[in-house]
């Protein structure tokens, strides 16, 4: 009867331990990862790396003298060799390794077997990255991260640096405005778009950069940001004045540019190679990054006045994505909806545009408009992206690559409260002083709190 009781004991217990384990696993991933999944796959990594390499074709025949030398130490018979790697590196989220390419190998190659090594190693996805030539480094993530998005404590920020979402391989996506000046942001209602444009808001605020916005919703999207925002326009006739004297502040930039290098005032803007980074410190004005939200709104018209306006606002803008970059100037479109049927200058506008970050659409054709010129494969990858995880987006740039982002929660209130904080650092430009948001004061109740 002992006998018995311990065995149902023993038997108890481990179905207590696989039961914790399965909901760990579902409900707090990290911490599954951490204690079962890390030890678990970098055992079936280690103990099967070659005959996994070998699998996929990842395998080259052995060099001369190592042939020989395996011939006459053991007598056996010479198998090919996997790409030699370093030490299994374990993170929060997964496991980080790097190859060394052999000989007539390529970084394709390996992405290409990409699926079959998180198979026969049991992670949730393998990437490939480019290290340096002839090495590429394996990124295991062991458990969906864009599930319950946390940003890694060490990000890459700087001066118009923003980390603003996770990657699907477990790193920060950084919007860089000096690598990629101008961006497309595309999203419909409730997919994340906003919380998306509120990181970028909040990031640059704390920066040296006037930050201005249009938003032809009557502001709805931006005015909770107005104490950092050097301009604001809340609909199309504010907006038909604001690009105006953008463009013409790019103008001067480029004098002050030919001024400090000797260039003649007759060369051309897009002759001008040279931007305000190569200016001194004391000389150099500060960068402008521009927030466009809605961007259908300016293309919308009901009569002939209207199209004349339309007409002027999307040639300014399209002369700020094409040449605002050396001035200083940066694009950051967001909209519903972008395609050809907008009118005159949307297909134009959009290949100056070189970020495309693509939250779910309501159509294919808004993604193909976003991500079908740069990346047709992100297409689909785009319109798969379900309404119950807000956030979640495809990301790309006119280099051909694209990855899975999402951006974490954040609310309005903190976000407005950061550019509050940092309204100090608003510069002072006296172009685009009359355009500079009213700010009301908040109502206070009888209570003597604010409302």
């Amino acid at each position: 009867m002992s006998e018995l009781l311990s065995v149902l004991g023993v038997g108890g217990s481990v179905a207590v331990v696989g039961g914790s384990a399965v909901y760990a696993r579902h409900r707090h991933p990290a911490l599954y990862w951490s204690t079962v999944g890390l030890p678990f796959s970098a055992g079936r990594l280690l103990g099967s790396y070659g005959s996994v390499m070998e699998a996929c074709g990842l395998t080259v025949p052995p060099s001369r003298l190592r042939a020989l030398a395996v011939r006459a130490a053991t007598r056996r018979e010479v198998r090919p060799v996997p790409p030699r790697r370093g030490l299994l590196r374990p993170t929060s989220t997964g496991l980080r390794l790097r190859l060394r390419l052999a000989p007539g190998q390529e970084p394709a190659d390996v992405a290409a077997s990409a699926e079959r090594l998180r198979h026969a190693w049991g992670v949730h996805a393998v990437h490939v990255a480019e290290i340096k030539p002839g090495t590429v480094e394996l990124r295991l993530v062991g458990f969906d991260v864009l599930r319950d998005v946390r940003m890694p404590r060490k990000t890459s920020g700087g001066h118009l640096r923003v980390p603003v979402a996770l990657r699907e391989d477990a790193t920060a996506f950084v919007r860089d405005y000096r690598t990629v000046p101008h961006g497309l942001t595309l999203g419909a209602t409730l997919s994340g778009k906003s919380m998306y444009l509120r990181h970028l808001l909040s990031g640059l605020a704390s920066q040296d950069v006037a930050l201005v916005g249009i938003d032809c919703k009557r502001g709805v999207e931006l005015a909770p940001f107005a104490p950092r925002l050097s301009a604001l326009a809340t609909d199309p006739e504010q907006a038909a004045e604001l690009l105006p004297v953008l463009v013409a502040l790019m103008d001067q930039r480029y004098d002050l540019i030919r001024a400090r290098q000797g260039i003649p005032a007759s060369t051309p803007d897009e002759e001008i190679t040279s931007d305000i980074w190569g200016l001194p410190e004391s000389e150099r004005p500060v960068p402008v990054v521009v927030f466009v939200d809605e961007v259908a709104e300016l293309f919308l018209i009901a009569t002939r006045k209207d199209e004349e306006r339309r007409d002027e606002m999307v040639t300014q803008l399209v002369r700020l994505a094409q040449l605002g970059r050396a001035a200083g100037i940066y694009l950051e479109v967001c909209g519903q909806r972008f395609g050809a049927e907008l009118g005159k200058g949307a297909t134009m506008l959009r290949a100056q545009l070189t970020g495309r970050v693509c939250h779910r659409v309501n159509d294919e054709a808004s993604a193909k408009m976003a991500l079908g010129d740069i990346a047709p494969e992100a297409v689909a990858a785009a319109c798969a992206i379900a309404p119950e995880r807000p956030g979640l987006a495809v990301a790309g740039d006119t280099s051909g690559g694209w990855t899975r982002i999402r951006t974490p929660y954040l609310s309005l209130a903190d976000a407005a409260a950061r550019c509050a904080a940092s309204a100090h650092l608003v510069p002072n430009l006296t172009a685009l002083k009359p355009f500079a948001p009213v700010i009301s004061a908040p109502v206070v109740e009888a209570d003597g709190t604010a409302a």
